[in-house]
């Protein structure tokens, strides 16, 4: 990908405005989730698409703890487990509540949505809130990079971001991440 040509990362207040966006319209709840799944999890477009209650509820039958995105929804082998953020969590269960069907994000009219379907509700969303340069894309973006900015504050390492991602690569991981110029001033006065 060519800088510039990236899908722009998100920031806190147009997260929110984001999720309150989705939230108003029909579907709400449905919205959200697509949205968190994003900017929380990190899911590409075509992983969301294909994400199936099984692959979140444990055996009880509750929303478990860990997305564990098999190889088949996701690109290529890039299958792998996912902690679930608190906020992504708590509209899981909310959704489980209401949607006992096998697949997570479901339409009016079929069981399931496709990945297309996805990109088109982003586009339609960014678009509705004058978000320019953003895309289906963004939310991953967003996860990458805060993902980065923070692991080392936990005793992880850029490795354990690129696994978050389901990059085979650090250096693709590496392409997904958002420079931040306050931080390099601020690292250059402690050398």
């Amino acid at each position: 990908m060519a800088l510039g040509k990236q899908a722009k990362i998100l920031n806190r207040q147009q997260i929110d405005a984001l999720l309150h966006h989705v939230g108003k319209r029909r579907n709400g709840l449905r919205n959200q989730v697509i949205v968190l799944l994003s900017v929380r999890a990190g899911l590409r477009a075509k992983e969301i698409a294909s994400l199936k209650w099984n692959m979140i509820v444990g055996a009880g039958g509750e929303v478990g703890g860990y997305i564990h995105l098999t190889d088949d929804a996701s690109k290529g082998q890039s299958g792998r487990i996912i902690p679930i953020n608190k906020q992504l969590k708590a509209s899981l269960v909310e959704l489980h509540g209401i949607d006992r069907g096998e697949w997570v994000i479901r339409t009016e009219r079929s069981d399931r949505t496709s990945a297309q379907a996805i990109v088109n509700l982003f586009q339609r969303w960014y678009r509705d809130l004058g978000l320019i340069g953003c895309s289906s894309h963004s939310g991953r973006r967003t996860f990458i990079t805060n993902a980065a900015r923070k692991i080392s504050t936990v005793g992880g390492s850029l490795r354990d971001v690129q696994h978050l991602a389901g990059h085979s690569s650090l250096q693709t991981t590496q392409r997904y991440i958002e420079g931040d110029s306050e931080a390099r001033k601020r690292v250059v006065e402690l050398v």
